[in-house]
């Protein structure tokens, strides 16, 4: 008998299955529904009919003695992606010492372990113009809840009049009140002198003093009520002698609570050298900062703002600056705007900062502090930008720079209220800063309210959106299973294949050089939909392949320059230039906490050639920052190429 065709005999197989399945079901009832459902969809979701359509989701297979609790992700312009874990959000690590990173390799599917200096647990990061990664912050100490607290503690301040006396105070140093109460310090502290200063009172210069002011942790002598103090008073300080010390010194405190104490912010800053694999100490920051977010300026400097200070306070304003060449970190007095702990920072091209109103974590309540608006780091004037749907719901939100960059078109997505709110929004709006009179609009929803979505640019002007979950952390089982692609056009929606691992907190997901998404971390706070079961660390990646990886050969770029400047013209060298119709340069990502400020993806002026492409770069350090970029070019089917890595100055 005459063999059948190899097309016919995978169709008549394609057509076969589903009637076997069923009449398994038929055949055995209700016992092997699950299987056979479950048999079906994994048949279903490796044909290349769903591919084409819905694209495709894989986990990698990591060694068990590679798997770290990814918090932070960052896309190196060597193709590979440093993990950083630090601690990991177990304070077992902490206490132990022990903090990780690690380096993966797409393109061989191996890891490597980096020797990781400090918790760089909840830092800010940035890939740098050079391709080398800045971290600052991180954990100095892990919170400590309320139910764990037998002693009162806070913050005491210590005030220094003497222009010349510099006071170190040892651990275990008494503040005592009028009334009794005794506390004792728990570091050393140095207390700096005043600083003398000419001022000019009507007409005369005179000479004046600025007082220091320097905070110090104490706790109660006795546990207990009875050392619990929530109004400000003065305070002896034990143990000083001689004159004029004691005159000189103050001490005061606000508040000494046996309340829920935050998390400690860390002043360590490193800068992670991609060519070497390993972290080199820069100077540290003025202030130490845990949830800060990095953001780089026009001219490669780089601004540190917000965060959790030393004694866990959010850091009402006080931005500090990074200079990359001098490696280190200045703390600028007049840029006094506050913002929510990791707040979602855009540079624009004019220099300017776009803050979407997205965050992650601590800081007010409400009011203008949570304001999306365009933040001026020169002058510290802010102008805020109204009109979005569900405006009490910005934390947690995802935020993107849609591509291309040139428009200026940001949109929100999702999010929930502040801290353990079990409120939560699908809300998917846009504003056009490029507008006489920018405001937010209506552009899109999701189908149910979601928090920690993940944002993720494509080179086809898509943007997938994966992941996240309905309430706080994924309690309540509420991670949600479903991934999208949206419209950066038109906002349309179009459902994806599902992920295979819930992502919400503590999770990332960022481009590869070859056009597929990879996601990793997630930790919900319970383990089970009763949360009743302790929290978990998803330590799987994953890696979704868009629709576009299944339709047909891919267009190349085979050769062209790997340095460029703005405004250059540069030939790149195709067998495809016949086919290709847009070409993308797409800065890579450096995300934590849902905020991944860096990601954009900037249109080329294009020039079809016969053999080859003629790129032009825009203008422009506030659209195009310097550094590495991936190039993409698509075709005609809307296929992108694998990307070259081009370093743009």
């Amino acid at each position: 008998m005459r063999a059948l065709p190899r097309w016919l005999r995978g169709r008549r197989l394609q057509l076969a299955i589903p009637v076997i399945l069923a009449l398994l079901i038929l055949v055995n009832g209700g016992p092997v529904v699950g299987f056979v459902e479950s048999t079906y969809h994994n048949w279903k979701i490796n044909t290349a009919s769903y591919k084409r359509k819905y694209g495709y989701w894989s986990n990698i297979h990591i060694p068990a003695d590679m798997r770290v609790n990814a918090v932070h992700a960052v896309m190196l312009n060597t193709g590979k992606v440093l993990i950083m874990a630090g601690s990991g959000n177990e304070i077992g690590n902490f206490r132990a010492g022990r903090f990780e990173s690690l380096i993966y390799d797409p393109a061989n599917d191996t890891f490597k372990k980096i020797k990781t200096p400090y918790d760089m647990f909840c830092s800010g990061h940035l890939i740098l113009p050079d391709g080398n990664v800045l971290i600052a912050g991180g954990t100095s100490r892990y919170e400590v809840l309320a139910s764990q607290i037998k002693y009162a503690a806070g913050v005491m301040t210590v005030i220094n009049t003497s222009p010349t006396q510099e006071t170190v105070l040892r651990p275990g140093t008494v503040f005592e009140s009028f009334s009794g109460q005794k506390y004792q310090s728990t570091g050393t502290v140095t207390i700096p002198p005043a600083r003398r200063r000419r001022e000019r009172i009507r007409g005369r210069w005179v000479n004046a003093l600025n007082p220091s002011y320097t905070p110090l942790w104490v706790r109660a002598a006795v546990p207990g009520q009875a050392s619990v103090s929530t109004v400000n008073r003065p305070y002896a300080i034990g143990g000083l002698t001689g004159k004029p010390v004691g005159a000189d010194l103050q001490a005061s405190a606000f508040s000494i609570t046996r309340q829920e104490q935050n998390y400690w912010g860390s002043r360590k800053s490193y800068i992670f050298n991609t060519r070497t694999e390993t972290y080199q100490r820069v100077s540290d920051l003025n202030i130490a900062r845990w949830y800060p977010t990095l953001v780089g300026l026009k001219d490669g400097n780089v601004l540190a703002v917000s965060g959790l200070d030393q004694y866990g306070r959010w850091i009402n304003g006080r931005s500090e600056m990074f200079d990359p060449r001098t490696k280190r970190w200045t703390l600028e007095p007049w840029l006094k705007k506050a913002f929510p702990t990791y707040p979602s920072l855009y540079l624009m091209p004019n220099g300017d900062l776009f803050f979407t109103g997205a965050n992650t974590g601590y800081g007010p309540g409400s009011g203008p502090d949570r304001q999306p608006g365009i933040w001026n780091p020169n002058t510290d004037q802010f102008t805020p930008v109204r009109g979005m749907r569900d405006p009490n719901m910005l934390e947690t939100a995802g935020s993107v720079l849609l591509p291309p960059a040139q428009k200026q078109r940001y949109a929100i997505i999702g999010g929930g209220g502040v801290g353990e709110s079990k409120l939560s929004t699908g809300r998917i709006d846009i504003v056009d800063l490029d507008s006489a009179h920018p405001r937010w609009h209506p552009f899109s929803r999701l189908p149910e309210g979601t928090r920690y979505p993940e944002v993720v640019i494509t080179p086809t002007d898509g943007v997938v959106i994966s992941g996240g979950s309905r309430l706080y952390r994924g309690m309540h089982g509420s991670d949600i299973m479903k991934t999208f692609m949206m419209s950066s056009r038109s906002g349309m929606l179009m459902e994806m294949a599902h992920p295979l691992v819930g992502r919400d907190y503590h999770a990332e997901g960022l481009l590869l050089p070859s056009g597929k998404i990879l996601t990793l971390g997630g930790n919900p706070l319970f383990g089970n939909r009763q949360d009743t079961e302790p929290q978990i660390f998803h330590q799987q990646i994953s890696v979704f392949s868009p629709p576009y990886l299944f339709h047909g050969s891919r267009p190349r770029l085979t050769g062209g320059p790997s340095q460029m400047s703005r405004g250059q013209t540069g030939v790149f060298t195709t067998p495809d230039a016949g086919e290709i119709v847009k070409a993308r340069l797409m800065h890579p990502s450096a995300v934590t906490h849902v905020t991944d400020v860096q990601q954009r993806s900037i249109a080329l002026r294009m020039t079809r050639r016969r053999g080859s492409l003629a790129l032009t770069i825009p203008q422009g350090a506030g659209l195009v920052p310097a550094g590495w970029y991936m190039l993409f070019v698509d075709d005609k089917r809307g296929v992108p190429s694998v990307a070259r890595w081009v370093h743009i100055s």
